[in-house]
């Protein structure tokens, strides 16, 4: 019988041996129905967790799923939390996340959570179930065109329209979801497909002309690359997401550290080099730091490691590092050259690129660069422009935000915790002041932004890790779009600890409406909110609120020592900014808000259009 974790409130546990697609499958050869060959290909691929909410038109997948020894199913409260949940999982393992919905709205709802992964390179598999085959088009009950409705958010997708090609479409969607550029694949299957029999026959191979990444990087390339490198004065290595993605994190602290070149890093290559690396000088963009800021933009080559160049990096694309040459590597050809041109583009694999090229550095067959004034003078960036600075804390008997941060990342162990984040205002301090040494810590909606995404990745990581602490930083708005999740952590034994930054706004609008918009707060402060302690408790959850700066330290202390899951209701000024901050469409070198420790004072220059 399938491992259904309802049954249970014990901690769902997925270790064991997976077994490959080319493994020996016991129902190889086997006549199934095509339900039973859906699970018997999830079986195949080694997954032994997925997420989901049946459905009518999934009820067979899910009577299939009954008789499975193998696969752990997570009854999420919501289709798009079920699909986050996967996410998290996914972007916390290295895994592809699985998840099963029925047709219609149980299908639009994981919509969301698709983009969501699409945007940030997450391998997923989604499966829906669709009404039959006969009635697709005749806007029967519960129909909707998935396929359709997710073209533009999945690396592929696939209406099953033959039981024969259940277990090669499986094949082929793993296939594609991990390899090169992750991301989302989704598997449609009309319920009259699931009733039907084949002869499970499961490829151990896949071939698909039109799909060939691109691995190894030209050698021409590379050592352009390196030459170019070796006459740079002012180098920068800008870290993306795709170092975590590639397993690169070493390679490019190899780089950096063979040339002594500094690096910086996006929002969602956090945690790709440890913060503890002198080299390492964190965030960039809209409210990275402004010595980040100033290192790209006074840079004479940039060396872009998976990265997009995404416009909450660049700004005004057109200011944004006008002195510099730039070196392009990435396994997505398309993102070469699509926002900034690169003199040397090098399409492939980055860890194996950087490979090369730290080889031809080392091996002294390109000069390296002289980057020890440069260095300094960034050092010295550092030192003047920090993130926070107590001296010019105004609200010394509330609960600072970015100290409130800083006491939660010294109070986590980084090498056995992952934190995973909510969208705004908390996300923006969480990145800011929560050091991460180790990959896939730190989870985060970065390209599409979703609120409600943090709390459900946070369950689908804390299943995927067990024995890990599982941290989510949220605000009051977004924990409420996916709140409802707090019973699948509750039932399966995610032991996730909550924390939100309580300042009863849509913290992130309202403060771009006080920049921007001359005070005019519409619609973004929330006078009427749940009492979240109560919320949790009735759930099950232990909880607490805190509002008291002296017992913040303690607070956190018994969050992390109580077992099971825990939320702590941080209270707030509703009138705190996140800063630095570069305007919408702004130069990332004229940030706003920026302390300079020489004048003792925040840059807050005046705002055309907006008060200060």
């Amino acid at each position: 019988m399938a491992k259904n974790t309802q049954q249970a409130a014990s901690t769902v546990s997925i270790e064991g041996a997976a077994k490959g697609p080319g493994s020996a499958n016991p129902k190889q050869g086997k006549e199934l129905t095509g339900a039973q060959a859906i699970i018997a290909s999830l079986e195949a691929e080694g997954a032994n967790l997925v997420f989901g909410y049946p459905g009518g038109q999934a009820i067979k997948i899910y009577d299939a799923l009954y008789d499975s020894d193998i696969l752990t199913h997570v009854l999420a409260r919501h289709e798009q939390g079920a699909v986050h949940e996967a996410d998290g999982y996914a972007r916390s393992t290295g895994d592809v996340g699985v998840a099963i919905v029925t047709s219609g709205p149980g299908a639009t709802n994981t919509v969301t959570g698709i983009a969501t992964a699409y945007m940030d390179s997450v391998p997923l598999v989604v499966i829906t179930g669709q009404v039959p085959s006969t009635a697709i088009g005749t806007d029967s009950f519960q129909e909707s065109d998935i396929v359709g409705i997710t073209m533009p958010v999945v690396k592929h997708s696939y209406l099953v329209q033959d039981v024969d090609e259940i277990a090669p479409t499986f094949r082929e969607a793993f296939h594609i979801a991990k390899t090169g550029r992750p991301g989302p694949v989704l598997i449609d299957v009309p319920s009259d497909i699931q009733s039907q029999v084949t002869v499970f026959d499961y490829p151990d191979s896949v071939n698909i002309p039109s799909y060939r990444p691109t691995y190894r990087g030209n050698a021409k390339q590379i050592r352009a690359a390196a030459e170019m490198i070796s006459q740079a004065r002012q180098p920068v290595l800008y870290v993306g997401g795709g170092t975590l993605i590639s397993k690169a994190g070493p390679a490019v602290a190899a780089l950096a550290h063979a040339a002594n070149i500094p690096m910086v890093t996006t929002l969602m290559a956090k945690g790709a080099v440890p913060a503890s690396d002198p080299l390492n000088f964190g965030l960039v963009g809209m409210h990275g730091s402004k010595y980040a800021n100033r290192a790209i933009n006074r840079s004479d080559l940039i060396i872009a490691c998976g990265a997009r160049f995404s416009d909450r990096v660049t700004g005004n694309v057109a200011s944004f590092a006008p002195g510099a040459k730039l070196i392009h590597i990435d396994i997505d050809p398309a993102e070469i050259g699509k926002v900034r041109e690169a003199q040397v583009p090098i399409v492939g694999d980055l860890r194996r690129v950087l490979e090369n090229l730290v080889q031809l550095l080392e091996d002294g067959e390109v000069a390296l660069p002289d980057t020890a004034a440069w260095v300094k003078q960034l050092d010295a960036w550092r030192e003047r422009y920090p993130l926070y600075d107590k001296r010019l804390d105004e609200s010394a008997e509330q609960i600072v935000p970015e100290l409130a941060m800083k006491l939660l990342s010294e109070a986590l162990d980084p090498a056995d915790s992952i934190v995973a984040t909510e969208v705004g205002q908390h996300q923006m301090w969480a990145a800011q002041f929560i050091d991460r040494e180790l990959p896939r810590t730190f989870l985060t909606s970065g390209g599409l932004g979703t609120m409600g995404f943090g709390f459900p990745a946070a369950i689908g990581a804390a299943i995927g890790n067990p024995g890990k602490t599982v941290v989510c930083i949220a605000g009051d708005g977004s924990f409420q779009m996916n709140s409802q999740e707090m019973a699948t952590a509750a039932i399966n034994g995610a032991a996730v600890k909550v924390v939100i930054l309580d300042n009863r706004a849509l913290g992130m609008v309202r403060q771009w409406q006080k920049l921007f918009y001359k005070g005019r707060f519409s619609a973004t402060e929330l006078d009427i909110c749940p009492d979240f302690v109560k919320l949790a408790e009735a759930y099950g959850w232990n909880a607490a609120q805190v509002s008291d700066p002296a017992q913040l330290a303690a607070a956190y202390r018994t969050m992390l020592d109580t077992p099971g899951p825990y939320l702590l209701d941080v209270i707030i000024p509703r009138d705190q900014s996140v800063f630095p901050m570069v305007p919408p469409g702004g130069r990332t070198g004229e940030p706003i808000g920026a302390i300079d420790t020489q004048e003792g004072a925040r840059e807050l220059q005046a705002l055309e259009g907006g008060d200060r």
